[in-house]
């Protein structure tokens, strides 16, 4: 059985919500932990949080839960998210293929995600990175094999994860989703939307 680990990528300063996104109760529950509970509900391998912005806020907030984190502190998360991503790949032990995540992705399905997983073990060799698309634009989850870890890890400080994808483009699986996998969260509009959508979904 494939091993799949995780990034979640929770660094930023939430600059245009005013407040630290990752620490704001919905339906009773830290935005963090919906994100934690989905990826706990398809037990993944290891699960490495990347911090940045006011990390002891964060690690604070999630003390019950840090025997089954990996914590690492991106000190130069400013220079972008894909900084953040090598930071914490660099964390995971052993895994056949990594799920990064956003820190501000309000709803995540444990269904779907286990789709992608299962997607990527049954086209072993011709796919290398399984993304979720709806209505033509793909959504921010992604799903990579083991097999770019290297190439990933040495890519320059300058390039983006869109470019690795972009250079995978025929190795790349795109799987129909629901709206919610091209939802983040950056201002208290997107708030108040994302909301409304997490309580129909």
């Amino acid at each position: 059985m494939m091993r799949v680990a995780a990034i979640l990528l929770a660094a930023g300063k939430s600059t245009r919500m005013g407040r630290n996104k990752l620490l704001i109760k919905l339906c009773g529950k830290r935005l963090i932990d919906h994100i934690l509970d989905a990826l706990e509900a398809i037990q993944v391998s290891e699960i490495v949080v990347v911090l940045g912005h006011e990390p002891d806020r964060i690690i604070n907030a999630l003390k019950f839960r840090l025997e089954k984190l990996k914590i690492v502190i991106n000190n130069e998360y400013e220079k972008g998210m894909f900084s953040s991503f090598k930071t914490g790949l660099k964390k995971i032990s052993s895994a056949d293929a990594i799920l990064v995540l956003l820190g501000d992705q309000i709803i995540l399905e444990p269904n779907f995600l286990n789709l992608m997983i299962r997607e990527l073990e049954n086209k072993k060799g011709n796919v290398l990175i399984v993304s979720p698309i709806h209505k033509g634009k793909k959504g921010h989850l992604l799903l990579f094999s083991k097999k770019l870890f290297t190439e990933i890890l040495h890519m320059k400080e300058t390039e983006t994860i869109r470019n690795i994808v972009h250079r995978h483009k025929d190795s790349l699986l795109t799987i129909e989703a629901k709206k919610w996998t091209i939802k983040d969260i950056d201002t208290p509009e997107d708030l108040a939307k994302a909301t409304k959508l997490l309580y129909n979904k």
